[in-house]
C-alpha cells in the first residue's frame, strides 16, 4: 500500500490542493452530493482520505494546476526530507533576509523569493506553519497543537496586557496566538532543536504584539526561565511521558502543591506553570482526560481543589489533540486561589467547535469543593455536569455519554497478527534491579536507560507466566517485580511491543471509564423511576399484534 493510499487530508490541505479557499471547500461539501465522505477525525475537524480526493478533484476539472505554494512544500520535502523543522528555520531566515544558517537550494530558495514578492513574508511562513501542523497532526507529531485546540484556548485563556509563556511551546501556535493585542511580552521553550528559532522568526515576520524570547531545552528537567512570573502560561505539553526526570528534581521548588508521582508527568507540567504563574494571573493548560480521574494523581487533584488553586476544568470532544483522538480536557488555574473554593465545569464534549465558542448554561456546573473531595477525586467535567441536571436531562446525559465510550472503544483493540511463538531468552527482573537498570518508583517498575523501554517492561511483568510468580499457594498476590522475568530484545523491538502494551492500556481506561458511566446511568434511571422525575418508556407492542402479526403471515406464506 503506498502512502497516499493511506494518506488523510483535512479541508485547509484540499483548498490548497485546489487553488481555492477553505470556504470553498466547505461549500463543495454541501452542494455535491459525490464530494467523498470523511474519513476520520471529527464533525469540527474532518480528515478525507488522499485519493479519493484527488479523483474528485480531476473529474470536478479543479486543482489540475499546482499552486506554488504547493510545489514549495513539495520542494522542501525532497531537499529536507524528515527534517521539516530545519526546512522552516531556512525559509524563515530568507524571509528575514539573513543568509546565515543552513540555506537552501538555489532553486528551492528562488520559489522562496516568487512568492514572497506575491504575499507578505508573515503570510507565506503562517502557510507554511499551517502545512507543518497538519502533516505532524497525521504523523502523531508532538510538537504541534490542532488549530481546532489553539482557538478552544485561546477562549478560555482570555486577553492580558502582561508576559505570556508556554514552557513547550512547540512551533508557536498557542504562544504567539493568545493574550489579545496588549500583550507586552512571549517568552517560550521548547526540547524540540531547531523550533525556539523558529518561533522567533516568526513572530518578527507576522509582526506578533510583544517582544519574544525563546529557548532551547526540557523545560521540566532544564527549566530556562528559573525566576519567570507570567500573568498567562499557556502549554499543551507532551503527554504519557514515561520518565520525566523526577529523580533529579525531588527537592524542586517548583512542586508547591506535592512532588509529583513518577507516573503523573502530566501533573508535573501542570504545577510547572502554576509555579510561573504571577499573582493575579492564570494558566491554561490541555491534558489528557485521564489525568482528572488517575488513581496516582488524587492526592494532587485534592490539593488543588481544596485549596481553590483549580478553577475551570472543560471537556472536549475526541480528535482535536495532534497525532491522537483520545479526548483531552482543558485546566484552567488561578494565583492567588479563589476563597470560595468552587470549580467550573464545562462540558463541551458534544459542542460544535467549529465556529463560535458558547458553552450552553445546562453544560456548564459550579461545584463545591467538597462535592468533589470524595476517595476517587474524579474530577471529569462530564461526570459533573450531568450530576448537577435534573430527573431526564441528567439520565440523558449520562446516556448518550455512554453510548460515546463505547462507540470510542469499537476498533479500539490493536489488531495483531499471529506470532512465531518464539519469545527470546528471558532475564530477570532482579537483574536489572541490581544492575541500576530497573527501579521502582510508587510501586511502579521505571527503566533507567534507552536500552530497555518502559512499556515493554511493565506489560510482559503483567504475562501469565510472571503473574503466576507472584501468585502464592494461597492465591494471594504479590506486587513484588523481583521475581519477573523479560524477554532480551533489542531496543527497537521492545518499543514496538511497548506501542501495543499502551494501547492495550488505553483501552483499558477507556473501559474502565464506560464501566463508570454505565453504573452512573443506571443509578440515575434507578433515582428518576422510584422519585417519579422519569417515567419507564411506553409499553412495546406484543408479539402476534400489528405489523408483527401481519410480517408473522407473510413470513408464512412464503
Amino acid at each position: 500500500m503506498t502512502d497516499d493510499e493511506v494518506a488523510l487530508v483535512p479541508p485547509a490541505e484540499i483548498a490548497r490542493m485546489a487553488g481555492v479557499t477553505r470556504a470553498a471547500v466547505s461549500n463543495w461539501r454541501r452542494r455535491h452530493p459525490d464530494f467523498p465522505e470523511a474519513a476520520a477525525g471529527t464533525a469540527s475537524a474532518p480528515l478525507f482520505a488522499l485519493p479519493d480526493v484527488r479523483r474528485w478533484l480531476d473529474r470536478q476539472g479543479k486543482g489540475r494546476d499546482v499552486a506554488d505554494e504547493v510545489r514549495l512544500w513539495q520542494a522542501l520535502r525532497a531537499e529536507r526530507g524528515a527534517d521539516m523543522v530545519g526546512a522552516l528555520v531556512a525559509v524563515a531566515t530568507r524571509l528575514k533576509g539573513d543568509r546565515g544558517g543552513s540555506p537552501l537550494a538555489p532553486s528551492t530558495g528562488e520559489l522562496v523569493d516568487d512568492l514572497a514578492r506575491e504575499r507578505s513574508p508573515g503570510e507565506l511562513v503562517a502557510d507554511l506553519a499551517e502545512r507543518f501542523v497538519a502533516s505532524e497532526s497525521r504523523s502523531g507529531g508532538e510538537h504541534v497543537s490542532t488549530p481546532a485546540l489553539v482557538r478552544v484556548v485561546r477562549y478560555f485563556a482570555g486577553e492580558t496586557e502582561g508576559v505570556v509563556y508556554d514552557p513547550a511551546c512547540g512551533i508557536g501556535d498557542l504562544l504567539l496566538s493568545v493574550g489579545g493585542g496588549k500583550v507586552k511580552g512571549r517568552v517560550g521553550q521548547d526540547a524540540a532543536n531547531g523550533l525556539p528559532e523558529f518561533v522567533r522568526l516568526r513572530a518578527a515576520l507576522e509582526t506578533r504584539p510583544g517582544d519574544v524570547e525563546t529557548a532551547h531545552g526540557d523545560a521540566l528537567c532544564d527549566d530556562r526561565f528559573p525566576r519567570l512570573k507570567a500573568d498567562l502560561v499557556v502549554c499543551d505539553p507532551p503527554s504519557g511521558q514515561a520518565d520525566w526526570g523526577r529523580e533529579g528534581l525531588l527537592l524542586d521548588p517548583r512542586w508547591e502543591i506535592a512532588l509529583p508521582p513518577k507516573a503523573e508527568g502530566d501533573l508535573a507540567w501542570l504545577q510547572h506553570c502554576y509555579f510561573h504563574t504571577a499573582p493575579g494571573g492564570r494558566a491554561v493548560l490541555v491534558l489528557p482526560a485521564s489525568a482528572s480521574y488517575r488513581r496516582s494523581g488524587r492526592r494532587i487533584r485534592a490539593e488543588l481543589v481544596r485549596g481553590g488553586i483549580l478553577d475551570t476544568l472543560v471537556a472536549l470532544p475526541g480528535g482535536l489533540a495532534a497525532g491522537h483522538s483520545a479526548p483531552v480536557h482543558i485546566w484552567v488555574l488561578r494565583r492567588p486561589a479563589r476563597p470560595d473554593a468552587r470549580v467550573r465545569m464545562v462540558d463541551l464534549t458534544d459542542a460544535d467547535l467549529s465556529g463560535p465558542i458558547r458553552p450552553d448554561p445546562d453544560r456548564v456546573a459550579s461545584v463545591p469543593a467538597i462535592s468533589l473531595l470524595d476517595d476517587e477525586i474524579d474530577l471529569t467535567p462530564t461526570r459533573h455536569v450531568a450530576a448537577g441536571q435534573p430527573g431526564a436531562a441528567a439520565y440523558d446525559s449520562a446516556r448518550v455519554r455512554f453510548e460515546d465510550l463505547l462507540d470510542g472503544l469499537r476498533g479500539a483493540l490493536p489488531r495483531l497478527p499471529e506470532g512465531t511463538g518464539d519469545i527470546a531468552a528471558t532475564v530477570n527482573v532482579s537483574e536489572l534491579m541490581r544492575g541500576g537498570l530497573v527501579q521502582v518508583d510508587d510501586g511502579r517498575p521505571v527503566s533507567t536507560t534507552d536500552q530497555l523501554d518502559t512499556d515493554f517492561l511493565v506489560g510482559f511483568l503483567k504475562s501469565a507466566a510472571n503473574t503466576r510468580r507472584n501468585t502464592s499457594g494461597s492465591g494471594t498476590h504479590r506486587a513484588d517485580p523481583r521475581g519477573a522475568r523479560v524477554p532480551q530484545m533489542d531496543p527497537q523491538r521492545q518499543r514496538t511491543y511497548g506501542a501495543a502494551f499502551r494501547e492495550l492500556e488505553t483501552f483499558v481506561q477507556q473501559l474502565e471509564e464506560a464501566a463508570k458511566i454505565g453504573r452512573r446511568a443506571v443509578q440515575l434511571a434507578h433515582d428518576g423511576l422510584t422519585s417519579g422525575t422519569l417515567d419507564p418508556p411506553p409499553a412495546a407492542r406484543k408479539p402476534g399484534t400489528g405489523t408483527t402479526k401481519k410480517r408473522t403471515k407473510r413470513e408464512g406464506a412464503e
